[in-house]
């Protein structure tokens, strides 16, 4: 049985964010923002079914999926870029590999004790390229998706 993602996440660290943003061309202002940001990730999950809303007093991004299904993603928040976005199970991790303009780019989350983590990266084995961001489970949120 896979992990069970479901709850709302807050942030407690995010390193190399500004990295990654710069290596999607986004611009010097809107990087300055973003790295002062806490995000707070809320995540329905229904078997294979991923309802996902990211949010900041900046921006807020919301994207749902099926693992093994194929989609269409307008990066919305971050980059504005359409990719091709698939994601699936290894073992308890979600891993996504995304195909559009920028090559290699993809992210993978998995949940340790009471921590959700998620590496973004662009390109295989440029550190320079790789966001890890670690959020805490507020186990006393309800999540509505109405």
């Amino acid at each position: 049985m896979p992990a069970d993602y479901n709850g709302t996440w807050v942030m407690i660290e995010n390193k190399n964010f500004e990295g990654l943003m710069k290596s999607l061309d986004i611009d010097f202002a809107t990087r300055k923002i973003a790295i002062h940001l806490t995000q707070t990730k809320e995540i329905k999950q229904e078997g294979d079914k991923f309802y996902t809303k990211t949010l900041s007093t900046f921006r807020n991004y919301l994207v749902d999926y099926t693992i093994g299904e194929e989609f269409e993603e307008i990066t919305k928040g971050l980059d504005n870029r359409t990719v091709k976005t698939l994601v699936q199970w290894d073992g308890d991790k979600l891993v996504c590999v995304q195909k559009g303009e920028k090559a290699n780019r993809g992210w993978k989350h998995w949940i340790e004790g009471d921590k959700l983590h998620l590496v973004r990266n662009l390109a295989q084995n440029d550190w320079n390229r790789l966001s890890h961001l670690s959020s805490a489970r507020n186990a006393f949120d309800e999540i509505s998706f109405n």
